[in-house]
């Protein structure tokens, strides 16, 4: 036995352990001196001797503390149960990234350059998995190579996918292309799943690196193509919360359908004001009510929000499962909410002609749109109308019949809307950027198969009610800072040094300029937006503009927010639908309780692990969103094979051309294979595709006559080819959908409500990290390139009156990526330029469709033709008014994995990620 080594003096953070912790244990900086100088992996029993620890609630703390130390790889725990410590100049943690060719990454948790991990590698891991690997060499690139020593904490148990059946053994083939493992399911695993149906297996075991995934069949969600499977399979994929526990059930029921008149008093009651709630027309729950009063040359603005604090209490079982969810997920047509339907459309919603708790913000709004002081109320309040952003809009414009159908309120919307005017003014005096860009609309017909897609018009009504929840979460920010009360914040950064750089080049080489230095302000950008008005290659660059941008976090630290030119901001007015609105709402009701931040039950600490949870959630929910999506959009656009549209160049990438066809709003490929008789070469900071030859350039913005070739909706791909330059394409009947679907479980039901089809505009496409010029991600057939995520730059979303939110993902999206190494090489000259083993952000750019990474000479191979991304990010507004790309990415977003910005020299744009909880 060794000998036993001294153990440190003195914990150095026992002061800081004692006023977190009654009965407090030694720190996470003592235990690791203590395995330190032991030399030797060190039982659980063992740690807990040195330490002289023996009471039950003392050795349950340092089980979790090491459990936790585990988790963010600061210990290791072996396979005999003894810890020992990471040495963090051998190891490095970090999550990782799958890619639908067999190899992955590891994105380390620190800022620093992605660590490649060859199939052999990934054969332990799942895409998402936190890891802890070894350096193990360095490629012919200069790129380092990693082996993975541990597995810190496992993303996937159960996998969904296509299952086919041969002489009784099942082999699965997962649906998230990120995942690669082909799992085999023996036959006492099979249940009653038969041969090419949708099915939920769980893995057995992980595989070792040398053996095959074997799993068991545990729901049947039907056949392949049955009506709603898409819905079914994304939410599975994506892992999403979708079944409410029956504790979470039996207590949302509890709480009943009308609020008692014990929960009123004490409130501010402010039933006689006649508030209103504005919204789209299939609007389910209503998170924010408005009214305004003129006052001196200015206004009194009330927001009324649902109180969602008074019922869900923290650590309650409603409690447990929000946080499990985290936010709500938007699908076509159908929505996984956040809340029991019983509260987000019920006892929590503002629903007209009934009291309702609500927490509100009175705020004072001078002459030229300041905030010049404002108070927040636990209130009582009563919606005295249920409006809908079109008859408000048609109300102001002068209609009649709605103008005298809404005359009881009409004059308190028409103060609305002359105090958005002002909030309008002081929005563009700031500098606030906004980016043109198209919204859309899935329509529906029979059988749940999409009949059009249509722009939605965005008019004065969508503004009035962005405008105000801006001020109003304005407000909330610097209520959490002055009272110093632990809180999320919805950070926007200024955009990394090496984007405004790369920013900088691209418009010199336009004849513009961007001011401000290294530190350029929303101004500088908005006078860039400004100069390009009129120019042919506006949407170019909008796009870059917008690429070079940061991506919107949840974090502790108030940072401010970039795109709306704001120093404080958060998210105050969706409770209902966002996690991190209800912990604001939480610091805001415990200060006017109790005076003071003084026993507020959330930690710094436990912020940055809510936060950096809720950005994973983000993701996910927009992740599935854009599967559904993509998968709808190429069954549309099936029985179209061989037609001629026009569209306009979205994005342009080393292996070809993202085209969005006009009118139908669905971004295909034009692969650079499919491109006759020349050399092309992708300038990334140009961001053209050039022939070698004739010359010809392409860029974002152009306009081309394109044949749709292809449609395949496993890959959820759409091919394209310019008009005249490729091969007729064959019309093939699309696939008749069965009926309907075989076993239990079918149905995006599972704790889903139904909504109309305007509910797509809740969650625009998030853009995936893509290169220098994060260009959009996920599916290929996804149209609107999208901004979605809450404010990566302008833009949060708001229930219904979100709109798409632009946003460079956090956590990369991967794709078909060109061939590696390991692929067989052709000789002679190509189409394109080759590119040997990628890393992570180049991974993400070609299987994204980002291509803007790769330089001339690291552009692929072109990877095999079809959609390997979503199509170019656009801004669209939301209610919170942000128009700027968000996630992650994560994700997001938000915060998670994500980081702000690579390193100089680095491809993807990474969104950052705050440090995990303890």
């Amino acid at each position: 036995m060794p000998g036993k080594r001294s153990k440190p003096q003195i914990d150095p953070n026992l002061e800081r352990e004692a006023q977190k912790y009654d009965n407090p244990i030694p720190s996470r900086e003592y235990i690791l001196d203590l395995l330190q100088l032991e030399g030797n992996p060190l039982s659980f029993e063992e740690i807990a001797g040195r330490l002289g620890i023996e009471d039950e609630e003392r050795l349950e703390a340092l089980r979790r503390r090491l459990k936790a130390m585990e988790r963010d790889g600061q210990a290791l725990c072996n396979r005999r149960g003894a810890y020992l410590p990471v040495n963090q100049e051998d190891l490095i943690r970090g999550r990782v990234i799958g890619h639908p060719d067999g190899f992955g990454f590891l994105v380390p948790d620190e800022q620093d350059d992605d660590l490649f991990l060859s199939p052999k590698q990934m054969r332990g891991v799942f895409h998402g998995d936190r890891a802890v690997a070894r350096v193990m060499g360095v490629d012919r690139r200069g790129r380092r190579e990693g082996g993975i020593v541990e597995v810190l904490e496992r993303n996937t148990t159960q996998v969904v996918g296509r299952l086919r059946i041969e002489d009784g053994v099942g082999l699965l083939t997962p649906d998230n292309k990120r995942i690669t493992h082909e799992i085999l399911v023996p036959p006492d695993g099979l249940g009653e799943a038969q041969d090419d149906q949708i099915v939920v297996v769980r893995i057995r075991e992980m595989a070792s690196r040398k053996s095959r995934l074997r799993g068991d069949v545990v729901e049947v969600l039907g056949e392949h193509m049955a009506p709603g499977m898409e819905i079914d399979i994304a939410i599975r994929a994506q892992g999403l919360p979708f079944e409410w526990p029956e504790e979470v059930t039996e207590a949302a029921d509890k709480l009943g359908d009308s609020v008692p008149e014990k929960a009123k008093k004490g409130r501010l009651d402010l039933r006689d004001k006649p508030f209103v709630t504005i919204d789209g027309s299939d609007a389910r729950d209503f998170d924010d009510a408005l009214y305004c009063e003129p006052e001196g040359k200015g206004w009194r603005l009330w927001v009324a929000i649902a109180d969602v604090s008074h019922y869900v209490e923290p650590d309650s079982a409603l409690d447990r499962e929000a946080v499990n969810r985290a936010t709500s997920a938007y699908f076509p047509e159908q929505v996984i909410p956040m809340l029991p339907e019983a509260l987000s459309n019920g006892l929590c919603s503002l629903n007209p002609d009934v009291d309702r708790l609500s927490m509100v913000c009175e705020m004072e709004i001078g002459a030229r749109g300041a905030l010049k002081s404002y108070r927040f109320h636990e209130g009582v309040i009563r919606s005295h109308a249920r409006l809908i952003y079109d008859d408000v809009a048609a109300m102001l414009a002068g209609d009649e019949g709605l103008r005298e159908q809404n005359a009881q309120v009409l004059p308190h919307v028409e103060e609305l809307h002359r105090v958005f005017k002002a909030l309008h003014a002081a929005r563009n005096r700031r500098g606030a950027i906004d980016f043109d860009s198209t919204e859309t609309q899935i329509v529906f017909g029979e059988d749940r198969k999409i009949e059009r897609i249509v722009p939605v018009e965005r008019t004065d009504a969508h503004r009035l009610v962005e405008e105000c929840m801006i001020m109003a979460n304005v407000a909330a920010a610097r209520f959490l800072k002055k009272h110093k009360v632990p809180a999320l914040y919805r950070n926007h950064d200024q955009p990394p040094a090496e984007k405004v750089e790369e920013l900088r080049e691209f418009l010199n080489g336009a004849g513009l300029s961007l001011g401000g230095g290294d530190e350029p302000t929303p101004r500088d950008y908005t006078e860039v937006l400004k100069a390009a008005k009129q120019r042919t290659d506006q949407k170019l660059i909008q796009t870059v503009l917008l690429r070079s941008l940061s991506q919107a976090v949840y974090s502790p630290e108030l940072g401010g927010h970039f795109g709306l030119a704001l120093d404080d901001y958060a998210h105050f007015t969706s409770p209902i639908r966002r996690y991190p609105d209800l912990l604001v709402h939480r610091g805001i009701r415990h200060v006017l309780r109790n005076g003071s931040n003084k026993g507020f039950p959330y930690t710094h600490q436990r912020m940055e692990g809510l936060g950096e949870h809720c950005s994973m959630a983000e993701r996910r929910a927009e992740d599935a969103t854009r599967d559904v999506e993509a998968w709808l959009k190429a069954e549309y656009m099936q029985d179209k094979v061989g037609d001629v549209f026009t569209g306009i160049v979205s994005g342009v990438t080393g292996f070809g051309l993202f085209v969005e066809i006009q009118g139908v709003y669905i971004e295909g490929l034009v692969h650079v294979s499919s491109l006759d008789n020349d050399f092309y070469h992708f300038d990334p900071k140009r961001h053209t595709l050039t022939g070698e030859r004739a010359g010809r350039v392409f860029r974002i913005g152009d306009e081309l006559q394109v044949q749709l070739v292809r449609v395949s909706l496993d890959d959820r791909k759409i091919d394209l080819a310019l008009a005249g330059e490729s091969k007729p394409a064959e019309k093939a009947a699309p696939a008749a959908r069965p009926a309907g679907r075989k076993g239990p479980g079918g149905g995006p039901g599972a704790g889903g409500k139904k909504r109309g089809s305007a509910r797509d505009n809740a969650r625009r496409k998030r853009r995936a990290r893509g290169g220098d010029a994060e260009a959009g991600g996920g599916a290929a057939a996804g149209p609107d390139a999208g901004p979605a995520s809450d404010d990566s730059a302008p833009a949060d979303s708001e229930g219904e009156h979100a709109a798409a939110e632009s946003a460079p993902e956090s956590v990369p999206e991967l794709a078909p990526e060109p061939a590696g190494d390991d692929a067989p090489k052709k000789k002679g000259r190509r189409r394109g330029r080759r590119r040997s083993k990628p890393s992570a952000e180049e991974g993400d750019a070609a299987a994204q469709g980002a291509g803007g990474g790769a330089s001339d000479e690291d552009s692929a191979d072109a990877p095999e033709p079809g959609n390997e991304r979503l199509p170019e990010a656009e801004a669209v507004p939301d209610k919170d008014g942000n128009t700027i790309p968000d996630e992650d990415a994560t994700g997001q977003g938000g915060s998670g994995d994500g980081e702000t910005g690579g390193k100089p020299g680095r491809r993807r744009s990474r969104r950052r990620r705050p440090a995990s909880s303890s």
